[in-house]
């Protein structure tokens, strides 16, 4: 049997404006010749049923903030600059072996409020019919303020250990300053 993957909150940074660019690599924006700032992450993962089984077909969304810890959202009252060569959101769709991957930036920081820093985090949402949909959030092992965050710390310690990741060095055809980490998504089944 295979853990649930962990509900979060969707957050106040849902993405409200369609865009032309949706799809997995977010340092490059259709259109501009140069790519995002900051540390380029490959996130890998397979989206799982409750026995461990591969999901072909889910749709795998992720959201999030710039290096500078902007969301490119409306409602971001951060002063920190948006990257205009960053997508910001983005989608793929599980394979049949449930395997899905994004091309992004390590997240950065941000306050959410002036006493509490959000750490880097990467905001999930995936769907497959058959399946409860799932929204939860990706965090990297070692940053300070995952210590201190009132959202990743709200779960269980065994939910955060499915949650928090750690960024480990390139694998064959990346970049090679580029970091990459394993993310696999546990849905429930409707039954």
């Amino acid at each position: 049997m295979c853990d649930l993957t962990a509900r979060q909150a969707e957050g106040p940074f849902y993405p409200v404006f369609d865009q032309v660019d949706k799809d997995n690599d977010l340092i490059h924006v259709r259109g501009k010749r140069d790519k995002a700032k900051g540390q380029v992450i490959y996130v890998l993962g397979q989206v799982l049923n409750e026995q461990c089984e591969p999901i072909e077909g889910a749709l795998v969304e992720i959201w999030q903030a710039a290096e500078s810890g902007r969301y490119n959202h409306p409602g971001d009252s951060n002063p920190a600059p948006l990257d205009p060569n960053f997508q910001y959101w983005g989608k793929d769709v599980s394979d049949k072996d449930g395997n899905y991957s994004f091309k992004t930036i390590l997240p950065g920081n941000y306050p959410a409020t002036e006493e509490w820093i959000r750490p880097s985090h990467i905001h999930y949402k995936v769907q497959r019919r058959g399946f409860f949909e799932l929204i939860t959030q990706l965090y990297f092992k070692g940053n300070p303020y995952n210590e201190s965050d009132r959202i990743l710390n709200s779960l269980s310690p065994q939910e955060r250990k499915g949650v928090i990741v750690d960024l480990l060095p390139p694998l064959t055809g990346m970049e090679k300053d580029a970091q990459h980490c394993i993310f696999n998504i546990t849905l429930r089944q409707v039954r």
